[in-house]
């Protein structure tokens, strides 16, 4: 993430925290499984198989809507070349307002997994050479990073290396306020806010310029 310039930093914090708003929508609306934090969601299959049969069934199918999502998200990156982020902000945003108009018309069993497979998506946001160079709703390597950035400043290294680590988190984590202050006031349709925030981000990454290339370049195989 150090590799990026800073307005970068700021679309990646921004979308970070969309995604701690729609997983905190998620997890109240499902009372405690994930629409993006899918080791969570994991540990909970594994229990569930043994004690929960219900919530199994709750979370594979999650687990199965993220991994769908990060599929489409890649397919659509390839195609959209230097407008990957825009693009893929815009099929978020899409989706989410497609789950909560199903939630809206009664259809609430298809909004969460929706909602899962936006948060899929926008891991593609940001790539370089066909891996995810910023994860946007998982927060674990992040403050790994975090804390190795702030080990690296006190021993001399870049003083603000940490900060880009650090702003990702906060994103996040003050997007999953927000999140809970709305479903509790509005429900599910509080999903049409992070909608709009996508849409929002989408423009903003109008303005960044074209995206660095999302595959690695091919090369010869040697001896040809």
């Amino acid at each position: 993430m150090t590799g990026y310039g800073r307005r970068i930093w700021v679309l990646a914090a921004g979308t970070s925290s969309m995604a701690g708003y729609v997983d905190a929508v998620g997890f109240l609306k499902l009372g405690g499984l994930f629409v993006s934090f899918m080791s969570g969601n994991s540990t909970r299959l594994a229990v569930g198989m043994m004690v929960d049969p219900q919530v199994a069934r709750m979370a594979i199918t999650l687990l199965a809507a993220f991994v769908g999502g990060v599929v489409a998200g890649t397919l659509i990156s390839a195609a959209a070349g230097s407008w990957r982020k825009r693009v893929i902000l815009l099929v978020v945003g899409g989706l989410l307002a497609l789950s909560g108009a199903l939630d809206l018309y009664g259809w609430d069993g298809w909004a969460t997994p929706l909602m899962a497979a936006a948060m899929g998506c926008v891991n593609t946001t940001f790539q370089r050479a066909g891996e995810v160079s910023i994860g946007v709703t998982y927060m674990t390597g992040t403050l790994v990073k975090f804390g190795q950035r702030l080990a690296d400043a006190l021993l001399g290294g870049p003083r603000w290396g940490w900060v880009p680590y650090l702003a990702l988190w906060l994103g996040l984590v003050a997007g999953a306020v927000a999140g809970s202050v709305m479903y509790l006031r509005f429900g599910t349709a509080s999903i049409w806010g992070a909608a709009g925030v996508a849409v929002v981000l989408a423009i903003y990454a109008m303005f960044l310029g074209p995206a660095e290339p999302s595959r690695a370049p091919r090369t010869r195989e040697a001896g040809r």
